[in-house]
């Protein structure tokens, strides 16, 4: 079966932390870039953070650059994202997803309900509150 698998979500204090994971199982995640996406009630699906598969790169929202890490394990077949000093305005639903293929494995930055992202997970709620 072919799929994404988000975990790690939770509730947390302010200033806290947390990891999610982005499992995939039924294809390899090697030649994808790997996007981490999240939606807070009422508020559309922005794109927070994504890993590319043609050259490493990283990106990160201006929102959260520097609290928010993304790794892969290509061997676990796994996208990380840890999360720091994480604030109410964090809390969403988190959802990873693949980059469309026509961008050869870049990030494309963004969240784009026209694009034809391959592959989403069923999203981790991650709630920021003391």
């Amino acid at each position: 079966q072919v799929q994404l698998v988000e975990s790690g979500g939770g509730l947390v204090p302010p200033g806290g932390s947390l990891r999610l994971s982005c499992v995939a199982s039924g294809f390899t995640l090697d030649y994808y870039a790997i996007g981490w996406f999240r939606q807070a009630p009422g508020k559309e699906r922005e794109a927070v953070s994504c890993t590319a598969s043609s050259d490493g790169s990283t990106y990160y929202s201006r929102s959260v650059k520097g609290r928010f890490t993304i790794s892969r394990d290509n061997a676990k077949n796994t996208v990380f994202l840890q999360m720091s000093s994480l604030k109410p305005e964090d809390t969403a639903v988190y959802y990873c997803a693949t980059e469309p293929r026509r961008l050869g494995g870049y990030c494309s930055g963004t969240y784009n309900p026209l694009y034809e992202y391959d592959y989403w997970g069923q999203g981790t709620q991650v709630t920021v509150s003391s």
